[in-house]
C-alpha cells in the first residue's frame, strides 16, 4: 500500500480499551516504535490474560482503572465504544492530548500511493451494502477487502504486506467521531435514525458524526434520496472540488441518481448524458433477497462502485455474486405453506421497520432490551401488515401498550418469559396464529442481551426453533 507515514517513534501513547481494536492499535504502534500503555477499566481473567500477551511484547497494561491518564502521555488511542465523555478523555483535554480512534491511526499509516477509501455509513445496512461494494469490486477484477467496522483490523491491513487497489471500508459514528482527518475518495450515508443516543448525547451530535464521512471526499457524495436527512449533512460537508452529489431511490431515478425502473437497477449519474440516458445495471432479482431495504443497499453499492469506474457489467456479476450475511432476512425455513424469517440483526426500530415493511401478511417476534426505543411509529406503520404478534424480553411491555394503541384489533402473545428457551415457545405461539401465505418474522425492534449473548445467538436459537417445528409437522 505504498510507503508508510510512520510518525509515532518515540510517541509516548496511551490506547483506551484491551478488547480487538486496542490490543491491535497497541501492538502496531509499538512496532513503529512508540511507547505505549494500554488501560482498561475492567480486571478479570480475561483481561489479566490478555494483558501478559502484550507485556511479553513490550506493551504496559494498566487494569482496573481507566480514569488516569499516564503521565507523559502525547496522544490517545480509543477503542470506539469508549464515550467521549469518559474521564481519563477529560484528563487528555485539560492538558492538550488529542483522542482518536484505530481508524484515525490506519488512515495517518498510509504511505503514498495508498489504496483509496470507498466509506459506508448509516444507521443500518452498513455491513450488507459494504461487503455487496466489495463483492462488486471483485467482480471488477480490482485487489479489495471489506474493512473497517468489520473484518481485519483496519490498523493490521494498512500495515499487513499485501497490496490493494481500493477498500470498501464500513465505519460506525463511533468511528468516525475519532477520525478527524480522513478523507475518502467517495462516502454513502445509507439512513438516519435515532441511534446510540446514549453515546452521542443527542441526534444532532449523531447525525453530525455520521456526515463526517462526507469531508473531504473527492469524487462523489451518496445520499438516500428517500432520507432527507442524508442529503443535508452533503450539503454541509467540505469536499473537493468537483465532488458530485448522487441520490439513490428505489423509485425512478433523476439526473445524478441511481434507482428502479421497471424491474432494473439503473444509473442516471455515471453516464455520458445524464438527462437523456439511463444505464442498466442489474435486475432487481440479481439482489438478495431482492426487498426494498436490500435493493436500496445495492443501489448505494452500486453508486460508490460506479464513482471508482467500475463497469456495469460488474456490478451484476458482483450482486449475483453476495450472499449476505446470516441474521439479516434470512429465510429458514417453509412450515405448512407459511415462511420463517430471521432478522435478528433487526436491533432498531428503524431496521425492523424497513423488515416489517417486505412481507404482506406478518406474524411479528418481537421484544428484547428497548435501548431507550419508543413503538408508537413503528407499529401504526406496520399494523396493516400484522396477523399477530408474540412478544418476548424485559421490555416487550413498551411494544405491547404501542400495540393497544395502534393496532388494538391484532391478537397478542405476551410470554412472560426472558430465558433462552422462551423463543421455541415464541415459535410455536407464531405458528399458531399464522395461517398458509403468512410470514412469521422474528425482528425484534431490540438488542439481545436480556437474553442471549448477542444477535446471532438469538437467530440462531430462532432457526433451532423453526427446524423442531418442521421436524414435528414432517
Amino acid at each position: 500500500m505504498g510507503s508508510r507515514q510512520v510518525t509515532f517513534r518515540g510517541q509516548q501513547i496511551t490506547v483506551a480499551g484491551l478488547g480487538v481494536s486496542g490490543i491491535s492499535a497497541a501492538r502496531a504502534l509499538a512496532g513503529l516504535g512508540a511507547s505505549v500503555t494500554v488501560v482498561d477499566g475492567g480486571d478479570n481473567e480475561g483481561l489479566r490474560a490478555r494483558a501478559e500477551e502484550l507485556r511479553a511484547e513490550g506493551v504496559a497494561v494498566r487494569l482496573a482503572d481507566a480514569e488516569t491518564l499516564p503521565e507523559g502521555t502525547e496522544l490517545v488511542v480509543t477503542s470506539p465504544g469508549w464515550k467521549p465523555g469518559s474521564p481519563l478523555f477529560a484528563a487528555a483535554a485539560a492538558v492538550g492530548v488529542d483522542v482518536v480512534g484505530d481508524v484515525e491511526i490506519a488512515w495517518r499509516l498510509r504511505g503514498p500511493g495508498a489504496a483509496p477509501w470507498l466509506a459506508v455509513t448509516g444507521t443500518n445496512g452498513k455491513t450488507t451494502t459494504t461487503r455487496m461494494l466489495a463483492a462488486i469490486l471483485e467482480a471488477a477484477g480490482l485487489r479489495t477487502a471489506a474493512v473497517g467496522n468489520i473484518g481485519t483490523p483496519i490498523v493490521d491491513l494498512v500495515l499487513g504486506e499485501e497490496k490493494f487497489d481500493v477498500l470498501a471500508v464500513e465505519l460506525s459514528s463511533y468511528q468516525l467521531h475519532w477520525a478527524p482527518s480522513l478523507r475518502a475518495h467517495s462516502a454513502a450515508v445509507l439512513n438516519l435514525a435515532p441511534d446510540h443516543l446514549d453515546w452521542h448525547g443527542s441526534m444532532r451530535a449523531y447525525a453530525a458524526d455520521k456526515g463526517r464521512v462526507y469531508e473531504g471526499n473527492q469524487v462523489a457524495c451518496v445520499y438516500n434520496v428517500a432520507d432527507p436527512a442524508t442529503e443535508e449533512l452533503v450539503r454541509a460537508a467540505d469536499v473537493e472540488e468537483g465532488c458530485r452529489a448522487i441520490g439513490f431511490t428505489l423509485g425512478t431515478p433523476a439526473p445524478s441518481q441511481l434507482g428502479v425502473v421497471e424491474g432494473l437497477l439503473v444509473d442516471r449519474a455515471f453516464v455520458a448524458d445524464r438527462q437523456k440516458q439511463a444505464q442498466e445495471l442489474a435486475e432487481v432479482t440479481d439482489v438478495r433477497p431482492p426487498v426494498p431495504h436490500n435493493i436500496a443497499n445495492a443501489l448505494a453499492a452500486a453508486a460508490l462502485a460506479r464513482a471508482y469506474g467500475v463497469e456495469p457489467a460488474a456490478v451484476r456479476e458482483g450482486l449475483r455474486a453476495f450472499r449476505p450475511d446470516p441474521h439479516r432476512i434470512e429465510h429458514v425455513a417453509d412450515v405448512d405453506s407459511v415462511a420463517y424469517v430471521d432478522d435478528s440483526k433487526a436491533t432498531n426500530t428503524h431496521a425492523a421497520e424497513a423488515s416489517l415493511a417486505s412481507y404482506e401478511s406478518i406474524v411479528w417476534i418481537a421484544g428484547g432490551l428497548a435501548k431507550g426505543a419508543t413503538f408508537d411509529e413503528l407499529v401504526q406503520k406496520a399494523a396493516p401488515r400484522l396477523r399477530g404478534v408474540v412478544l418476548i424480553g424485559a421490555d416487550r411491555a413498551l411494544i405491547r401498550e404501542a400495540l393497544a394503541r395502534h393496532a388494538p384489533g391484532v391478537p397478542v402473545v405476551d410470554l412472560d418469559r426472558t430465558d433462552t428457551g422462551a423463543m421455541s415457545a415464541a415459535v410455536q405461539e407464531a405458528a399458531r396464529l399464522a395461517k398458509s401465505g403468512d410470514t412469521v418474522l422474528m425482528a425484534p425492534a431490540c438488542a439481545s442481551m436480556d437474553m442471549f449473548t448477542n444477535y446471532n445467538k438469538r437467530g440462531e436459537a430462532f432457526a433451532a426453533a423453526v427446524r423442531e417445528l418442521d421436524a414435528a409437522s414432517a
